[in-house]
């Protein structure tokens, strides 16, 4: 008896301090730790990864257009060049082959100088078609080279994983978690391929030296195009057409992951030392964004993301700002009414 009456007290001080703690708290506290609590209730509805929940309308959104607008550059450029073709000056293999491959040396910037424009017409229409290659393959091409990296991550991670007991959500996490990672792996190994692949064919299919087909490898990916050393014949060039175009974009787009996962790297780290470190009165008085001197957990939270870069207090003014427009009744929360109120 004398054990229970002994917990029932130790429950009831612990109810009047937990009473006492939620008397203290701010109205605007507690409805926006409310909200959060719906909030992280609604995610929980939904799958981790809701990008990947619709895979088909995106593709159909992204890869029409880009199609779309590749055949129009290289149809139109082929045609432009097919008939200045006499225009043109270099090595010369099949007409048609040749306007394309022309294309594609312009738009991803190699130009190798084996074929050049010479005469007005012909070099006004180069000029065009650089600039309008160069914002196509930037906008566009690079765009689609992301989606179909994305869409191949989950496919790496369980190759990696593969034997281990990780379940669909944890896969999902995971790639969530090291996205950038991932993207880099993947598009370094299609590079390494894609670069073996070309020294390869110019070894074999266009008779260069082993040192000589690595060379012309190394300076069409990096768009740096000397021109001693190129594809000549009418194989190697409908060669070409496909693999410099993926082989440049692919090299552009690991320097944009390697950058995408340097930044990753160093806010997952700002984010752990911010986490770890403790905190002093200083922090108490910065983090009490309305001056009641109590830290709601929604005025912690707000202090750390802001601490991590995740926000700034301009933000958090931006957003205070709309919240008070749209709270009409000034009672610090937002109803059907209020809406009414504020048909805009």
């Amino acid at each position: 008896m004398g054990g229970d009456e002994a917990r029932q007290s130790l429950l009831s001080e612990h109810s009047n301090e937990k009473n006492d703690l939620q008397r203290r708290k701010p109205r605007g506290g507690d409805v926006l730790e409310k909200e959060i609590k719906i909030k992280g209730e609604n995610d929980e509805q939904k799958p981790l990864n809701p990008q990947r929940t619709d895979v088909k309308p995106l593709a159909e959104f992204h890869f029409r257009p880009v199609l779309l607008w590749l055949a129009a550059y290289l149809g139109g450029g082929t045609i432009c060049f097919l008939l200045t073709q006499d225009q043109i000056k270099g090595i010369k293999t099949n007409g048609f082959l040749d306007a394309i491959y022309f294309c594609v040396v312009t738009m991803t910037t190699v130009g190798y100088g084996d074929l050049v424009p010479d005469s007005q017409l012909s070099k006004l229409l180069a000029c065009v078609y650089v600039f309008t290659g160069m914002a196509l393959v930037g906008l566009i091409l690079s765009k689609a080279a992301d989606y179909i990296v994305e869409k191949q991550e989950i496919i790496l991670v369980k190759t990696i994983f593969k034997g281990e007991n990780i379940g669909p959500e944890q896969l999902s996490k995971e790639v969530e978690t090291n996205k950038a990672k991932y993207k880099l792996i993947l598009t370094a190994s299609i590079f390494l391929v894609l670069m073996i692949a070309g020294t390869i064919f110019l070894y074999f299919i266009e008779n260069l030296d082993f040192v000589d087909a690595f060379y012309c490898v190394c300076s069409t990916v990096t768009t740096l195009g000397y021109g001693d050393k190129s594809f000549s014949t009418t194989f190697g060039r409908a060669f070409a057409v496909f693999w410099i175009l993926s082989s440049t974009i692919c090299l552009a787009q690991s320097f944009a992951y390697i950058a995408e996962h340097y930044t990753e790297k160093r806010q997952r780290s700002l984010a752990k030392r911010v986490l770890a470190r403790k905190l002093s009165h200083l922090d108490l008085e910065a983090a009490d964004l309305d001056g009641d001197h109590v830290v709601s957990a929604t005025e912690f939270v707000l202090y750390k993301l802001k601490e991590m870069g995740k926000i700034s207090q301009d933000d958090i003014l931006a957003v205070l700002d709309i919240f008070r427009q749209l709270d009409f009744d000034q009672s610090g929360t937002l109803t059907e009414a209020d809406l009414r109120y504020n048909p805009d």
